[in-house]
Order: C-alpha cells, then sequence, then structure tokens
C-alpha cells in the first residue's frame, strides 16, 4: 500500500490552500493509482508546538511526513516563496528526510506571472531533502483555490501518468 501524505503550509488551518491541496490529493491519487485518502499534516495546527524540541505533535507530523511514499506539500506564496512555517518544518527532518518519497509541490498564488520562483524554490527544497520531485507540479492562483477542479483536472490528467511511473520505481 502507497502511504500518500498531504503536507499543508498555509498559515491558516483548514485554508483555501488546505482545501485545494486535498482536491488535488483526490484527484491524483485516483489517476495515478497511489491510494486512496491521503494522511494530512497542517502545520498550521500545530501552532507554537512547531518551535519546540520536545513536542510529540510535531514529532509525529515529522515521522507521518518522512514515511510517505508520496507526499503532496503544498503553500501559498509568501514574499515570492513558499511560507517559514514550510521551511521551519522541513529542517526539523534529517539530511535526506525524504529519500524514498516522491514529491509533488503545489503553490497558491497571488499573479500567476510571478509563480515561476515558488514552484522551483519547492523543487529545491524537496530536492535537498532527498526526494524526488514529480512534474508537473501544480500552481493554483489565489481565486482558484476556492474551486480548483478544472484546474485540478487537467493537471491530474498531465501529472498523474508520470507520478504513476515514478512510485512503482521507487517502490
Amino acid at each position: 500500500m502507497t502511504r500518500f501524505t498531504v503536507l499543508v503550509a498555509a498559515p491558516q488551518p483548514r485554508s483555501s490552500v488546505y482545501t485545494a491541496a486535498l482536491r488535488a490529493a483526490s484527484e491524483v491519487a485516483s489517476r495515478a493509482g497511489v491510494g486512496s485518502r491521503p494522511d494530512v499534516v497542517d502545520i498550521a495546527e500545530l501552532g507554537a508546538e512547531l518551535l519546540s524540541e520536545s513536542s510529540a505533535a510535531v514529532g509525529d507530523a515529522l515521522d507521518r511526513v518522512s514515511r510517505s511514499d508520496v507526499l503532496l506539500v503544498a503553500s501559498p506564496q509568501v514574499h515570492g516563496t513558499y511560507t517559514g512555517l514550510l521551511k521551519v518544518f522541513l529542517d526539523r527532518l534529517p539530511e535526506l528526510g525524504l529519500g524514498h518519497t516522491v514529491a509533488v509541490p503545489l503553490a497558491v498564488v497571488e499573479d500567476l506571472r510571478n509563480s515561476r520562483g515558488i514552484e522551483e524554490d519547492l523543487r529545491i527544497l524537496l530536492a535537498d531533502l532527498g526526494a524526488w520531485v514529480a512534474e508537473p507540479g501544480l500552481i493554483l492562483a489565489e481565486e482558484e483555490a476556492d474551486a480548483p477542479d478544472s484546474v485540478v483536472r487537467a493537471w491530474a490528467d498531465v501529472a498523474a501518468p508520470g507520478l504513476r511511473e515514478a512510485v512503482s520505481v521507487a517502490a
């Protein structure tokens, strides 16, 4: 069984980024055959515990992420890149902590004309942790995040075959 996790790095819990990430996960999972319901880690729900060295909740979240075969990482664009929450969380993983993981980046941006930076930054961050980063990632405009169905379906049509292949190679 493929362990599929969605990691949401929006500053607010259960945000539109969260909604879009779950929709994208559902769509690509059904097309790529990578499991049914993904595990979800919403970093905003960890709150101040994220900075605690001894937080059981953070330890559990890190463990769930590091054991993932497929990890969809969703972040809004903040100051041109992914959120500080994501960086703080992923900095807690060991070197090559995603070494057996296929990662899928998802970015929600204010302006699609300025979206290239966050997608590249997410790819670099995930690859530095050892993940194989699937292509293409998904970039949504903020106004699409609450109702992303048409964009997500089109993306999943393109992304699912490569994800299916990557997971079969990694397994």
